[in-house]
């Protein structure tokens, strides 16, 4: 059985999905297809904390699904701005996990992981498969992966 090591970007899957289909991601039907038959040694959330009850309430789903959330303030900037992104964490994880792992999946449309996965997979000789929305994910990225998974309707969750 294979090793696989999962690493999500909470909010570029949030924003993605939103933005292309109205809806949000299927986290359960993702961690199904994503480990099946394969056994799990590493699964990441990475998420912004803004302390909300409805966040904590997805953490805490995430976390029964099987994930370690990894948080990380909310940042709000004088200018109005924002800040908040987990690139730097993902990357030193997906490196760190690559030793031990045979597959990394990563959930992310971000264009500056290509060059993560290119260092994992010829480093480490670890397959890589992304889960991106078609629309809004970087052809880079694509590219960069041994797999790449459309996020489409089987992965999505439709209000009724």
């Amino acid at each position: 059985m294979k090793k696989v090591s999962l690493f999500v970007d909470v909010q570029n899957i949030y924003y993605t999905t939103r933005d292309a289909y109205q809806c949000h991601f299927d986290y359960n039907a993702f961690w199904a297809m994503a480990t099946k038959g394969r056994e799990v040694v590493d699964a990441y959330a990475y998420a912004i904390h803004r302390g909300s009850e409805k966040q904590v309430q997805f953490q805490n789903i995430l976390r029964g699904i099987g994930f370690e959330v990894k948080l990380k303030p909310y940042i709000q900037r004088s200018d109005g701005s924002a800040k908040g992104d987990w690139d730097v964490g993902i990357t030193l994880d997906v490196i760190e996990c690559a030793a031990q792992a045979d597959i990394i999946v990563l959930a992310s449309g971000d264009g500056d992981f290509s060059m993560l996965l290119d260092r994992a997979s010829d480093r480490y000789n670890v397959e890589t498969e992304v889960y991106g929305v078609p629309a809004l994910t970087a052809t880079s990225l694509i590219q960069s992966a041994d797999k790449y998974i459309p996020i489409e309707e089987s992965l999505l969750l439709r209000s009724s």
